[in-house]
């Protein structure tokens, strides 16, 4: 009777054999039998494995992907720093030099004729870095546009942050001739613990947490001391639910699990922040043409609130003005806090560095004003972290520039699962208009 009755309790009846109607009928059980219960589990088993490999298969092949478009641009073009500073004096072309974040940053021609905008669009995601680390910084994503345009744009904050350079006096540390560039930004970044399935707090995790901004940055170039002062001013929202349903829907592409702990994200429903950044990088003389090395030293005041100290060096086929190459000076999804001026050329090179951080306040991990269900206290994380980075960066004659990074940051979190380092890979397009 297909397996659904005991043969050993209700055995058939001969031929012609008459059963009674008061004789009990057997119950039939709707549970499957123990053989088909178990390849039911194993055929799931294998499905998650299956699910589980696909994924990290995608992870590996995005990565190669992105190693495999910037390296083997190569073959189709070689840099020749002849054809840019054969016609230009030394002293001119490093007055095209700007800022931030080259590799995060939107580029310009030295003739505004030709050139007077750039843009700069950039993504971070765990997903870029070796190995599946889906926690922590989790991703991010902005856009900048510079140049001539943005010096006049009807959305900025160039004059907030005019008035507190000004009572500063940032303008007084760079000579009357210094090289003035601008630039904003628009973005927004994420961070989860590592169970994204759990829908409780660990309290010994980090908590979830996203910032959506705005920022206007000013750069100020003295050429005469190979020094450049950066300021920036960004305005945004901590807590908004954007962030992490960006994150789901991305995940449901991916056929991943959904973070079902964003409800409990610092200043969850939103609540105004800001900050304020200072920098001053200076040049350092390696006697090689082929090597460039510059430190950074650098402050803020804000959601992130913290003192640092950096070094950062680029090698292979340079041509663009030192003071355009700035990774020290990001801050996770911030890449472009200032602008770049630098004109298009062909270029491509390796580039490394680190900083140490003193970090005071943390509006990620320690929250703001608004109530949050859970935060840290300042006591329970170190006040010293330590941030490295690699990456290559190609550059075509046309205008466009292609780079990759990848970003380690050690344990801010004392104890706990929260007590573990930061990995997280990005990529960035820019191109010259």
């Amino acid at each position: 009777m297909n397996g659904l009755i005991d043969s050993k309790e209700y055995k058939l009846a001969p031929a012609g054999f008459s059963v009674a109607h008061t004789q009990p009928l057997p119950e039939f059980s709707t549970r499957l039998p123990e053989a088909s219960a178990k390849a039911s589990a194993l055929k799931k088993t294998r499905l998650g494995l299956i699910s589980d490999g696909l994924f990290y298969l995608r992870a590996v092949l995005v990565q190669v992907f992105a190693a495999v478009l910037l390296i083997s641009t190569a073959h189709y073009s070689k840099a020749d720093a002849s054809d840019y500073l054969a016609t230009k004096p030394q002293t001119q072309w490093l007055q095209l030099a700007a800022l931030v974040d080259d590799e995060k940053r939107p580029m310009f021609t030295a003739d505004a004729k030709k050139s007077k905008t750039s843009w700069a669009l950039s993504f971070d995601n765990d997903l870029l870095a070796p190995g599946h680390r889906d926690r922590d910084y989790t991703y991010g994503t902005n856009l900048t546009y510079s140049g001539e345009s943005a010096t006049y744009a009807p959305i900025s904050l160039k004059t907030p942050l005019a008035a507190i350079d000004s009572f500063l006096g940032v303008q007084k540390l760079s000579s009357p001739h210094a090289i003035d560039n601008y630039s904003v930004e628009i973005g927004l970044y994420g961070f989860t613990p590592k169970e994204l399935e759990r829908t409780t707090i660990n309290e010994t995790d980090r908590p979830y947490a996203s910032l959506v901004y705005f920022s206007s940055a000013h750069e100020q170039i003295d050429t005469d001391k190979n020094v450049a002062w950066n300021t920036s001013l960004t305005l945004g929202v901590l807590g908004l639910g954007i962030v992490g349903d960006l994150q789901n829907a991305a995940h449901r592409e991916t056929q991943s699990s959904d973070a079902h702990g964003w409800d409990h994200q610092i200043s969850d429903g939103g609540e105004i922040t800001g900050r304020y950044v200072i920098a001053r990088q200076a040049y350092l003389a390696t006697g090689s043409h082929s090597v460039e090395l510059k430190s950074t030293v650098q402050a803020s005041v804000g959601y992130l609130t913290e003192t640092s100290w950096g070094l950062s060096l680029r090698t292979g086929k340079i041509i663009s003005p030192w003071a355009s190459f700035n990774p020290d000076l990001i801050s996770y999804g911030e890449k472009s806090t200032y602008s770049n001026n630098t004109a298009s050329t062909n270029e491509h090179y390796f580039w490394a560095g680190f900083s140490v951080k003193a970090r005071f306040y943390n509006a990620f991990l320690q929250g703001q004003f608004r109530e949050t269900d859970f935060s840290y206290n300042y006591s329970d994380l170190r006040p010293v972290i330590l941030e490295g980075w690699a990456g290559y960066t190609y550059a075509f004659r046309q205008g466009y520039r292609v780079s990759y990074v990848l970003r380690a940051q050690s344990s801010e979190i004392r104890e706990g699962d929260g007590d573990r380092n930061v990995v997280w890979g990005g990529l960035i397009f820019a191109k010259t208009i």
